[in-house]
């Protein structure tokens, strides 16, 4: 184990990066027997699984330099439904049953590439004057969250049976992949929202060097 450094994670599913971050500090500490600090350099939504960098002892200073990396991710978007949060925690709703080709969804992934204008899902952990967005939201409050600009480095169709397309995708920091489903749902006019999600790559770091919280 190690008191200054980084800690590479494969998050599971069904659980919070806070979650994570809370046992791995546990384990640390009650292995050196003192209070440890350990932080993350970015989360992943409680369904989302994969690599996560965590950072330990005097790294956690370094933080922000994590969190700005590029990162990889492979997604299952469902077709002809939608979500409230834009993920399976939320309330789904059947909008469509157009049945999409693989030809047209190859037509319009190209528009998602370069440099495109996002907006973050409201059940995000984007702070709102000082509080979390999917907090005001829980509360039924109105999130007003600023589109961004953010880059998609490549957006590849992976796999297509409908009404479940994978995609495999290289972003920017700060690219929201459930809101990528959405939009991509939006312009095939049936609906989407993200009903798996996977990080796999942040910069140099793969999810083949991550440990299981098991181990």
């Amino acid at each position: 184990m190690i008191e200054n450094g980084i800690i590479l994670i494969d998050k599971p599913a069904n659980m919070s990066s806070f979650g994570v971050v809370a046992r791995i500090r546990r384990q640390l500490t009650q292995h050196f027997g003192r209070k440890m600090k350990v932080g993350h350099t970015g989360t992943l939504d409680p369904f989302a699984t994969g690599l996560m960098i965590l950072v330990v002892g005097v790294e956690c200073k370094n933080a922000e330099k994590y969190s700005k990396l590029d990162k990889t991710y492979e997604a299952t978007i469902v077709l002809g439904k939608t979500s409230t949060t834009g993920d399976p925690e939320g309330e789904v709703t059947s909008v469509s049953n157009k049945k999409i080709t693989r030809a047209e969804i190859e037509s319009i992934l190209p528009q998602f590439m370069g440099e495109i204008t996002q907006t973050p899902p409201a059940f995000s952990a984007i702070k709102i004057n000082g509080q979390r967005a999917y907090k005001l939201a829980r509360e039924g409050k109105k999130v007003d969250i600023p589109p961004r600009k953010v880059t998609i480095y490549s957006l590849e169709l992976m796999s297509y049976k409908y009404p479940y397309l994978q995609i495999k995708t290289h972003v920017s920091s700060g690219t929201y992949i459930r809101t990528l489903a959405q939009d991509i749902g939006e312009k095939l006019g049936t609906g989407a929202y993200c009903s798996e999600l996977r990080r796999t790559v942040i910069d140099k770091y793969t999810i083949e060097n991550a440990t299981h919280l098991t181990d």
